[in-house]
């Protein structure tokens, strides 16, 4: 069974070239750090904020659990190694806080295509087909690796990527990892976002924004109970439909069942999968029963 699956959002950066905390970065009226996490959260089963231990208090990063470097000054992987060691019998979907145009595809690819047998997975790169550290999931096998490279004065997540035994997919959508470091580089992401919004509302809202948060309470039966670790639980999530749900559940449990395995159930009532969900719906998941 894969290892459960939490998100790491990398903000210990000194953002020495940005001038300003690239985490506070705003498009379209959110912060960038803000956008990370509503992407990652319906898809894992915990998220966190990686951090330096001089930002724990810091009012931005405090509404979410945090965890700090345990080693400073080591960049990215240094985050990386104090997420592992924090929960070891996790898998970590971790993510740099410099991706403006990164979008909840891309994630659901990774989550989707992911190989647990593997140390990790990562898409290549759109540029030099070398492996995207920082958009990528580190099974709990890679930490030992990580300490080893460490001890060496090894720090770079890409090179512990290209020598480790890592599944490299390949990125449906090659813009969604464009990074920003500059304040150029910031005006132009605002452009480019700014004028694919427009172009996409006509100047107004549409209907195909994700909607609020819901609050859904959640049933597990047989297989998939013992495959989530749960009876079952209450969720927030956007999905708009039944099966949208399921997706971010299997993602987020490692489920092992396909959709068409299954029925569900909706307020006691059997549903289609495109049953549109409502704030305080009762879910269902039945896999089927053996025996005659």
């Amino acid at each position: 069974m894969s290892a459960p699956l939490y998100g790491l959002l990398l903000t210990g950066g000194r953002s020495r070239r940005m001038q300003r905390d690239k985490a506070a970065l705003e498009y379209a009226g959110q912060t960038q750090l803000a956008r990370a996490m509503a992407l990652l959260e319906p898809l894992v089963a915990r998220t966190f904020v990686s951090v330096r231990a001089d930002q724990l208090s810091d009012p931005q990063r405090a509404g979410y659990e945090r965890i700090a470097d345990a080693i400073p000054d080591l960049g990215p992987i240094g985050g990386i190694h104090a997420a592992l060691h924090a929960h070891p019998q996790a898998a970590w979907l971790v993510l740099a806080c410099d991706l403006p145009f990164l979008d909840a595809a891309t994630l659901q690819q990774l989550i989707a295509e992911r190989d647990p047998r593997r140390v990790a997975s990562a898409f290549r790169s759109s540029f030099d087909g070398k492996p995207e550290p920082l958009c990528a999931i580190y099974e709990p096998a890679s930490l030992a690796q990580v300490d080893a490279r460490i001890a060496a004065g090894k720090q770079c997540p890409r090179d512990f990527l290209a020598s480790a035994d890592a599944a490299l997919l390949t990125l449906r959508n090659p813009r969604a990892l464009d990074n920003i470091n500059t304040g150029e580089e910031y005006r132009d992401a605002q452009a480019r976002l700014g004028g694919a919004q427009q172009a996409a509302t006509g100047g107004a809202a549409h209907s195909a924004e994700r909607p609020a948060a819901r609050t859904l309470q959640i049933q597990y039966f047989a297989l998939l109970r013992e495959q989530a670790g749960r009876n079952a639980e209450t969720v927030s999530s956007q999905a708009r439909d039944a099966l949208e749900l399921y997706r971010e559940l299997r993602a987020r449990h490692g489920l092992l069942l396909e959709p068409e395995q299954l029925r569900v159930a909706v307020n006691e009532d059997f549903a289609d999968w495109s049953k549109e969900l409502h704030d305080g719906d009762r879910v269902v998941f039945l896999p089927p029963v053996a025996g005659g």
